[in-house]
């Protein structure tokens, strides 16, 4: 079963994931974050901050690899390929029709929301939107996926191991 946990960014979604793969869970791991880590680290241009079209591809190629490659049983992923659907909204672009194909391509079972969160949001090396982008992005994430066909499930505003218990119920 692919469970994956989206939403802006800042919302909690990797320590939630992170809980789960203590508890055993496969998890597969968030694409734009370690491009970024790579990009700054060679001084490449594939930043949401500079060539975004590269960036949404490399992003869109890691979520179908980590789709193509997870194990089977229950997966949790770390945002998904239908993700690349409401970055394009969000930039204000047409959604490329390579990328709607993947989105109906590589599909999961359950989507898990991570809603904006204030009282939780930080930046840091990776995370340069404020807090009025993050809202942006997790409105066009939850735009793209069900755009195509997804019914969103909001994480609650709660403890870790609450979501947690949330999720595997």
């Amino acid at each position: 079963m692919y469970r994956v946990v989206t939403g802006g960014p800042g919302a909690g979604k990797t320590t939630l994931l992170n809980a789960l793969a203590a508890r055993g869970f496969p998890v597969q791991p968030e694409a734009g974050r370690a491009i970024i880590q790579a990009q700054q680290a060679i001084g490449g241009t594939a930043l949401h901050t500079g060539d975004t079209a590269l960036f949404a591809e490399l992003m869109l190629m890691w979520d179908i690899r980590n789709h193509q490659e997870a194990p089977a049983g229950t997966v949790f992923f770390d945002r998904g390929v239908t993700d690349l659907v409401g970055y394009h909204l969000l930039l204000g672009r047409e959604v490329p029709p390579h990328v709607a194909r993947a989105a109906e391509v590589f599909r999961y079972d359950t989507v898990f929301v991570a809603p904006p969160w204030p009282e939780i949001y930080t930046t840091d090396a990776e995370r340069g939107q404020d807090f009025a982008e993050a809202v942006r992005t997790h409105d066009a994430i939850v735009a793209g996926y069900r755009r195509h066909g997804y019914d969103p499930v909001p994480l609650p505003l709660a403890s870790v191991e609450d979501r947690v218990a949330f999720v595997l119920s």
